[in-house]
């Protein structure tokens, strides 16, 4: 096993720094796990006999792009890789490493495989947030096997790394911790001569409870939580940290919620939105409603999306929907945030209990398709107007029927291009108004019937 080496001042990570003055560093980083042994959690990726454990035990780790929430072990992982392999392991943070230093890292890493056929393994840290310049940098070097390159994400690999690094390297998805791991690190903060054991910290079990609720599945957020609570507590006449509720609250001051308003959650949370919305599920729709708009998503962008639901999933089902939408979006713009909550509040319920129907957008979707893979026909002579002489002498408007020279406004003619005569693009259902609007077509065009 080689010792961890970097090219200077490229440390911006502290799981990699030597162990030494160790009492002055995070407790996530005083307690970090040393083996695979002992780390806690992941067990459908790092179990005995998996793959990946068996990759790294026997030292033949290959390009990797582990993708997961804060807190999950990415860097602990990368850190025991670290420690167990024999190759050069060159730490980087994203921010901090230019393509320069790339270039020279790969030919370093060149030089050493010729001079000691040693491997090189380049980490980087929040690799979603290298340009297109770094990622080609890397390329060349990753797929001939000169570097074997682990980043880590937060972020989904299929939107923020290109699709060449992306296959030349293999994705490993790791969960949000489950509670069970969380209770393990945590016994293991409270008990560890390297975590709290020194400061004689003691949890109330309400403590613990809302302590690993607020982790949410993030080990660094409990451990830092943890610790900003025991660093405040004033030990008692026998020497023991004890640590309430109040403790634990006031040092998380405020949940952070798992969201990124540019990354993959986004789009989770809004689908969820969406689809309980569709099922007609207004405490579902509620919540993700709540989620978003706590975690800071922009009302407007809700709003928006709610008008959407109101034509793609209701339509003339409710033809209120629609109307209720924009109320919410100009309410919104009114009264602002948080008071424009339960305008949208109010309108996801309503189009959640709204009867369904998605008409309209099946309706749409075929013209456009017509429109798209049909000849563009000229309009039909009689249906165009014939405000000169000559548009008159060329047969434009003739033969058209003015609806209201007719007994209720009703006439038989044709407004198709004659390749389209006799297609029926909207056909309502039988569900709320468009129950009304079915039996009315079918009056009106008795030669159509409802599909």
């Amino acid at each position: 096993m080689g010792p961890i080496s970097s090219p200077l001042g490229l440390f911006d990570n502290d799981a990699f720094l030597p162990a030494q003055n160790s009492e002055h560093r995070p407790l996530a980083a005083r307690i970090r796990p040393q083996t695979l042994d002992d780390f806690v959690g992941q067990e459908h990726i790092l179990g005995p006999g998996t793959p990946l454990r068996r990759a790294i035990e026997q030292d033949t780790v290959p390009s990797l792009i582990l993708w997961g929430p804060p807190g999950s072990g990415k860097t602990t992982l990368a850190y025991i890789i670290s420690q167990m392999t024999r190759s050069h392991f060159v730490p980087l943070n994203a921010v901090s490493s230019g393509v320069a230093q790339l270039r020279s890292i790969v030919e370093d890493a060149i030089a050493r495989r010729q001079r000691a056929r040693q491997k090189t393994i380049v980490f980087i840290d929040e690799i979603h947030r290298w340009n297109k310049g770094q990622q080609d940098a890397m390329l060349s070097a990753v797929e001939n096997g000169t570097i074997t390159l682990i980043g880590a994400t937060t972020e989904n690999p299929s939107f923020e790394i290109n699709a060449a690094l992306l296959s030349r390297t293999r994705v490993v998805v790791l969960e949000p911790l489950r509670k069970e791991d969380l209770e393990r690190i945590l016994d293991r903060a409270l008990s560890s001569s390297d975590g709290l054991a020194p400061l004689n910290v003691r949890l109330t079990d309400d403590a613990r409870s809302v302590l690993l609720v607020l982790a949410d599945g993030d080990a660094r957020r409990m451990l830092n939580t943890l610790e900003l609570a025991s660093e405040s507590a004033v030990p008692s006449s026998d020497g023991v940290r004890l640590l309430d509720r109040d403790a634990i609250d006031r040092a998380a001051q405020q949940r952070w919620l798992r969201y990124d308003r540019a990354g993959e959650e986004h789009y989770n949370i809004i689908s969820a939105f969406h689809k309980s919305i569709r099922d007609s599920d207004p405490d579902g729709a509620l919540y993700w409603l709540g989620r978003m708009l706590e975690a800071g998503e922009d009302p407007l962008y809700v709003a928006r999306r709610l008008v959407r639901i109101a034509s793609e999933d209701i339509g003339l089902a409710d033809p209120h929907a629609l109307p209720l939408c924009i109320a919410a979006w100009q309410a919104v713009h009114f009264v602002g945030m948080p008071e424009g909550n339960l305008a949208l509040a109010q309108a996801a319920v309503y189009v959640a209990l709204a009867p369904k129907s998605n008409a309209l957008y099946v309706a749409y979707n075929t013209v456009r398709d017509d429109i798209v893979h049909t000849e563009n026909e000229p309009v039909p002579l009689h249906l165009r107007n014939a405000p000169t002489a000559l548009m008159k002498q060329l047969g434009y408007g003739a033969g058209y029927k003015y609806a209201h020279d007719y007994p209720d406004a009703r006439v038989e003619q044709e407004h198709l291009p004659s390749a389209l005569a006799g297609k029926r693009y909207y056909i309502p259902t039988n569900r709320g108004y468009e129950a009304e609007l079915r039996q009315r077509i079918e009056q009106l065009r008795p030669e159509k019937p409802s599909e």
